[in-house]
């Protein structure tokens, strides 16, 4: 059973007990991100993150990785347009003291500067490596276009310019402005004394502030956009995409769903007719990305460089057919099936059931049970299919983007 604890404008605390696990994941979750960043500073959260193991007043960066593997114990932390959160992995006989591992880099990193720079140079590795990964370059360039004057299209990892602006002050100022306990979520799921650990994190994260100021996030109208950018790489990558719903539409099974019918498994439209009927590309698939605020529904595709037309020509075909015809109820009944398995399927790790509930609880306020899932999947009907087919199969509402060898002329292949 899902448990919450906390005061309403207080520090979260969100369990799930699991008797007999012998193991648990705790994550301690900050609701700031990318969105929240200056411009200028783009990309310090994903660099504070990194910091947070480059050592505390009493433990070297070398020290926090060794008292991990000496619990046995996995380590990690992530950065996201809304949220960063550290986590930690453990077996049941070592979670207080994996509790402790994690609040000593939470309240007492000291961001030396020189590990400070070495970092920076970590990052940008990391750029170039992505930059190295074209379908996650398309990935972020299309999240940009769509989002474009919004904060939801700011970048996560910032630029060599922006990075390099931050120091050691401005990581300070950040985490007092931003690391608030009105916007601090612990989640822990598996086996371990949860009176015990409440009260730990419930003293050792009094430190931080109240509360910080809420800032009105917003931005320009959305019209599509086109970019191609070109490489020396052997295949092309394609993201289409549009705005959608946020991450607490109540249509948002109903769209979950959709994307499921139309790329989402190896029996969708899109694997079907691009991959298996036309042969055009090894990867094709549709997902739907939300955030509290704004979302979008993105398709991808990679593919041959001489392919290019005729794999947007067969997108469009589906999104047309679909917007005529609609779906089959055979298609329906599979999409729910197949949405509640990969529900159910994600959590059945402590580190899905902690990351599960932090998220939800942080960005949503709310936790659905895995009842309560399945209950609100089985709620949507084909009229609700039906809203989400106007929105999501228009195609003079998307925006597109190909990494590639070529200088394919994308505004005219998708409108065309």
């Amino acid at each position: 059973m899902i448990k919450l604890r906390g005061k309403d404008n207080g520090i979260k605390f969100i369990t799930e007990q699991v008797p007999d696990a012998g193991n648990a994941a705790i994550g301690i979750w900050f609701r700031t991100g990318a969105v929240n960043e200056q411009a200028e500073y783009a990309g310090v959260s994903h660099l504070i993150e990194h910091m947070m193991f480059k050592g505390t007043k009493k433990r070297t960066a070398a020290q926090i990785a060794s008292d991990a593997d000496d619990m046995g114990s996995v380590m990690n932390a992530a950065t996201g347009k809304e949220y960063t959160f550290y986590y930690i992995r453990t077996l049941t006989s070592h979670v207080m003291d994996s509790a402790e591992l994690l609040t000593d880099m939470v309240l007492d990193s000291v961001f030396d500067e020189t590990e400070l720079e070495k970092e920076k140079d970590v990052v940008y590795e990391e750029m170039k490596m992505i930059a190295d990964t074209p379908d996650e370059d398309a990935m972020d360039e299309i999240t940009s276009l769509v989002f474009q004057g919004k904060p939801q299209g700011n970048s996560i990892i910032g630029t060599r310019e922006t990075v390099g602006h931050i120091d050691r002050g401005y990581i300070r100022d950040y985490i007092r402005d931003q690391y608030t306990k009105d916007n601090i979520v612990v989640s822990a799921a598996g086996e371990f004394e949860e009176e015990r650990l409440w009260d730990y994190f419930e003293k050792r994260l009094s430190v931080f502030a109240e509360e910080k100021e809420q800032v009105k996030l917003e931005g320009t109208p959305y019209v599509p956009r086109f970019k191609t950018k070109v490489k020396d790489i052997e295949q092309t990558h394609i993201c289409m995409a549009c705005p959608a719903i946020s991450l607490d539409d109540e249509r948002y099974y109903a769209f979950l769903l959709l994307s499921c019918i139309i790329g989402g498994g190896m029996s969708s439209r899109l694997f079907q007719n691009i991959r298996e009927d036309k042969g055009l590309a090894y990867s094709v698939f549709s997902m739907l990305d939300c955030f509290t605020k704004e979302g979008m529904f993105n398709i991808y595709a990679g593919i041959a460089h001489d392919k290019i037309p005729k794999a947007i020509d067969a997108i469009k075909e589906e999104l047309s057919l679909i917007k005529r015809e609609g779906v089959t109820s055979e298609e329906f009944k599979r999409a729910k099936e197949q949405t509640k398995s990969r529900r159910v399927f994600a959590q059945e790790s402590m580190n899905g059931k902690m990351s599960f509930m932090g998220r939800n609880q942080l960005l949503l306020g709310k936790v659905r049970s895995n009842k309560e899932i399945i209950d609100a999947i089985d709620e949507v009907t084909m009229d609700h299919i039906e809203e989400a087919i106007d929105v999501v199969c228009d195609i003079d509402r998307y925006s597109a983007v190909a990494v590639t060898a070529e200088e394919p002329d994308m505004k005219k292949l998708i409108r065309g």
